[in-house]
């Protein structure tokens, strides 16, 4: 039976982890092994932003609801379940856009709101 060597699947697998860690520092963009851990550590902690990011996105959106709210006398919990009550059906993302680029539309919102 003839001998493999592989040599060029090997070539191309270390050419593309070599690429993933580029910009790594130390080590960890030139040394084989150090660079396989720091690729594999490096996907693990992109999975798991992925999902953080949307928790981050939704407290940094409430922070600006609420700084929005307090200066037209409410605070947000109260707006909140004032906005659930009366049934107007905006998410966060859209009220936080709203109190930041159209002030005028906001303090409506709030207003109808307070009724």
């Amino acid at each position: 039976m003839p001998r493999v060597k592989r040599g060029l699947g090997h070539l191309k697998k270390r050419k593309n982890l070599m690429k993933r860690v580029k910009g790594f520092g130390d080590g960890r963009k030139k040394l084989i092994k150090q660079a396989k851990t720091a690729d594999t550590k490096a996907g693990a902690h992109a999975y798991r932003d992925r999902r953080v990011k949307k928790r981050d996105m939704r407290r940094l959106w409430q922070i600006k609801i609420n700084a929005a709210v307090r200066e037209l006398g409410l605070n947000y919990s109260t707006f909140i379940g004032a906005l659930k009550k009366h049934e107007i059906k905006l998410d966060r993302k859209v009220l936080a856009e709203i109190a930041n680029k159209e002030p005028k539309v906001f303090t409506s919102i709030v207003e109808a709101v307070k009724k």
